[in-house]
């Protein structure tokens, strides 16, 4: 069994809130090897539904792959991109339900950059979904100096078109800034 980290960070109440279902197209932008928004994405989303998973990192790709192909999750597809750079993530303009940057943020040195690119992809009235982390838990997670500026992401978001919904709890180390696009 794969870990899911679900004690840090619980998806399917952040997919519950914003209301995730069946049919649904989605993106984590920088998923990581575990996948952990992608898989129980998968299974929301079903047979008729896409999740693609989106990674820098080639590697973590392979791995998302492979378990997709053991777990039988065939609308998973992994997409090599760098979400720094607006217009090269190969997923089609306006086509997105949600993008997820879970965990990602604190590490993305364009921040302005990587949410104009999520903002691209996304539909009319579409979801963008940043979590991330609030304070350490030992030695997990970024240095106080990294952490994400919730006020700073949210007027990056706004300068997009996105209008700020709600800032739901993502557990004790993590907060959820939930935007729609206008």
């Amino acid at each position: 069994m794969s870990h899911t980290g679900i004690a840090l960070i619980d998806p399917r109440a952040i997919f519950e809130k914003i209301s995730l279902n069946k049919g649904m197209r989605v993106a984590d932008m920088g998923c990581g090897r575990t996948g952990h928004f992608v898989f129980p994405a998968s299974h929301v989303v079903g047979e008729s539904g896409v999740v693609y998973a989106v990674d820098v990192m080639r590697d973590v790709l392979e791995n998302v792959k492979s378990r997709a192909r053991s777990e039988g999750c065939d609308n998973v597809l992994a997409v090599w991109s760098d979400v720094e750079c607006p217009g090269k993530t190969p997923i089609m303009e306006k086509s997105l339900d949600v993008c997820f940057f879970t965990n990602v943020l604190f590490l993305v040195k364009e921040k302005k950059e990587a949410i104009k690119e999520a903002t691209r992809l996304l539909k009319s009235e579409g979801r963008l979904v940043i979590v991330d982390w609030t304070k350490k838990l030992g030695p997990l997670g970024p240095s106080p100096e990294a952490m994400v500026n919730i006020e700073q992401i949210k007027n990056l978001a706004k300068e997009e078109g996105l209008e700020f919904i709600e800032n739901i709890p993502a557990g004790k180390y993590h907060f959820c800034l939930i935007f729609k696009k206008i």
